[in-house]
């Protein structure tokens, strides 16, 4: 890891032992949280799916821990704008998957720049071949495991692009590579059903509390997404990325508008963080 504004349990460090099951496994959960003005946003929200994904896990892991180390973080460095992530591991362990005695989770914070601006106008975005499985017990968390993110981003076009939709093995619609996604057709707000897999993601947590009944959850296919008059993605982190045009697998590009949808979303963002 770069050194800087790093703390791995709760002291200044830059590496980790090569027996960690986070390097090992991918055994453990992250979250990134956006800091404005010194403040993170949302950090309450973001700390209880953690602890929830804490539990699913089953590591150990006291939460106050780590609302220490971000007190201990943001005294030495004195974050503005930022992003600021949170990973935890279940610790350090043996070769094998199972989990021998009680192990001590490792905690790691660090500090990183903001993303670059979005462009006005709305974003490219391109549809995924890589497909999202389906395992049940992980859906929702927020955990290491991202090689399916991973061999997606590296279908890449080119850096026009800002984003990538992703299916699950049946074909329905689920999530961006970083982002959830919310559509307007019809005259229904809706966002995907996350119950089988996906990350359950704080700003579209948000936008569900704030809209109540308005934002539908719902199986959604590819053929509703694509005949969408709005599309947008979602993170606390970026905020509001209204698509655009959106290049499927057949090289055709479908076109959205930014109205309501776009606009109450990005509004209810710039409150947060505001």
């Amino acid at each position: 890891m770069n050194g800087g504004r790093l703390l791995i349990n709760g002291e200044a460090g830059t590496s980790l032992p090569v027996s960690d099951r986070g390097l090992a496994f991918g055994d453990g959960l992250f979250e990134t949280i956006l800091v404005r003005g010194g403040r993170p946003i949302l950090l309450q929200d973001h700390l209880a799916r953690l602890g929830l994904g804490l539990i699913a896990l089953r590591i150990p892991l006291e939460v106050n821990l780590l609302i220490a180390d971000i007190e201990k973080l943001f005294s030495l460095y004195e974050p503005r704008d930022a992003v600021l992530k949170i990973l935890c591991t279940r610790g350090q362990g043996g070769r094998g998957y199972r989990v021998s005695g009680e192990l001590t989770p490792t905690r790691i914070l660090s500090l990183h720049p903001l993303p670059p601006p979005l462009p006005e106008g709305g974003i490219k975005a391109f549809l995924c071949r890589q497909r999202l499985a389906t395992p049940a017990a992980l859906a929702g968390c927020k955990h290491l495991n991202r090689l399916e993110q991973v061999l997606a981003s590296l279908e890449w076009p080119d850096d026009s692009f800002h984003e990538g939709l992703m299916l699950n093995a049946a074909g329905e619609a689920i999530e961006g590579t970083r982002t959830n996604l919310l559509l307007a057709r019809n005259g229904r707000w809706l966002t995907p059903d996350l119950s089988l897999c996906g990350i359950a993601g704080v700003m579209r947590a948000q936008l569900l509390r704030r809209w109540g009944a308005r934002l539908e959850v719902a199986r959604l296919t590819l053929d509703e997404v694509l005949s969408a008059e709005e599309l947008c993605f979602c993170n606390s982190v970026s905020g509001i990325m209204a698509v655009r045009s959106l290049l499927d697998n057949d090289g055709e590009e479908h076109h959205y508008q930014s109205g309501p949808l776009c606009a109450e979303a990005h509004a209810a963002f710039e409150e947060l963080v505001t």
